[in-house]
């Protein structure tokens, strides 16, 4: 395997496990970013760029990471809040009043960051076109009804987070999440990340595609069919987990011009490693004279808001504002971390008490929901080498 990149000393436990990836879990292409105080010491990349493809991961080369661009959509509300200019206790209706219908008058903004709102399904699920257009999103989501009575539980917003966040973004600032997460938060840390591909930049983003586990991978993880109680929400085309996962029907075609270029801040961010890893270093560190979360907000990121039987992914989920924390579905490095996972691969988190930030995209979607068997191979390999 033709690994490129750099290790600094102490790290080559990575490059390890990150050829075992190929070697041993059916890797296709894939690239893995470590920072540690605030300096990159993991910047590896193998394999091709697209799945079904022949042409080699570039230095370059980014990919659709799916759910774990929610971590980085979550920054937007948390630094509106540090400004002072977004009130989490505040109930959503303040900004976006006509959310406030169909029983959602006490949702507040936390409740919304928390997947504690209520409103992970539609009743009737958004076209390709709809769920892309920029407005349909937000009117399906204010007009919806609450599963259960918001704040009282939770469960993971799959798809409905999208419209959700970008819309009381759009109400609060008068951007788009896209647009306000490229000023703000991309070009001033130099990311190659985006909630909406530029044209010119189409050309760096391989094409996504089913990828099945070896029969000798190890697992770990919330697995699509763990046990029968989740394979069963699965299978039921009317149970909440369904639903929740089919808020677009037909599911949208991620290698599609149009779908990339769209803003879909639950699902459709396009990423390098080293975008994720950086981004998350900069949530508790200087980076080049960045940073982005002041300590309070990094307190709060990783502060438990929801925990226990989440009625969508139908096992114990933790989330705090905008991320999920660490716990058995989805381990990342220690007790303090706070990050996301990608459905079928991606994961990027931060670990404040190592310092260490962390980030890794793939082309090859796998069937688990959370913590990918290559990813954890990966997390593991930076814990020994701590």
């Amino acid at each position: 395997m033709d690994v490129r990149g750099t290790v600094a000393e102490g790290f080559e436990p990575v490059r390890d496990a990150f050829v075992r990836n190929f070697e041993q879990r059916g890797e296709r292409g894939a690239a893995v970013a470590v920072y540690r105080d605030g300096v990159k010491v993991v910047d590896l990349w193998a394999g091709t760029r697209d799945v079904d493809g022949t042409a080699p991961w570039a230095v370059d080369t980014a990919q659709v990471v799916r759910s774990a661009t929610k971590g980085v959509a979550a920054a937007v509300p948390l630094l509106l809040h540090q400004r002072g200019q977004l009130d989490l206790d505040a109930p959503v209706g303040t900004y976006w009043p006509e959310f406030k219908g169909a029983g959602k008058e006490r949702v507040l903004v936390r409740h919304l960051l928390a997947h504690r709102a209520g409103v992970p399904a539609l009743d009737r699920p958004l076209t390709v076109a709809e769920a892309t257009d920029g407005t349909s999103g937000a009117r399906a989501v204010a007009a919806q009804a609450p599963a259960w009575e918001p704040g009282t539980d939770h469960g993971y917003h799959a798809q409905t987070y999208s419209w959700l966040l970008s819309e009381l973004v759009r109400r609060v600032t008068g951007r788009t999440l896209g647009r306000w997460t490229a000023e703000e938060i991309a070009r001033p840390l130099g990311l190659d990340f985006w909630v909406g591909l530029p044209a010119e930049e189409a050309h760096r983003v391989g094409r996504l595609g089913p990828v099945e586990e070896p029969p000798t991978a190890a697992g770990g993880g919330l697995k699509l069919r763990p046990k029968r109680s989740v394979s069963e929400a699965y299978r039921d085309p009317e149970s909440l987990t369904r639903r929740a996962f089919g808020a677009i029907d037909p599911l949208p075609d991620e290698n599609d011009p149009h779908y990339r270029a769209a803003e879909l801040p639950a699902s459709n961010g396009i990423s390098t490693a080293r975008a994720l890893a950086r981004f998350y270093a900069a949530t508790i560190g200087d980076v080049d004279g960045h940073r982005l979360f002041a300590p309070a907000t990094v307190t709060l990121a990783r502060t438990e808001e929801s925990a226990g039987p989440d009625r969508v992914l139908v096992v114990g989920t933790r989330f705090g504002p905008g991320y999920m924390l660490h716990g058995p579905a989805s381990p990342l490095l220690g007790p303090g971390s706070f990050g996301h996972p990608g459905r079928g691969g991606s994961l990027g988190f931060a670990d404040p008490e190592s310092g260490i930030a962390f980030g890794y995209v793939t082309n090859g979607m796998r069937k688990g929901v959370t913590a990918d068997p290559r990813a954890q191979a990966l997390v593991r390999a930076v814990r020994s080498a701590l």
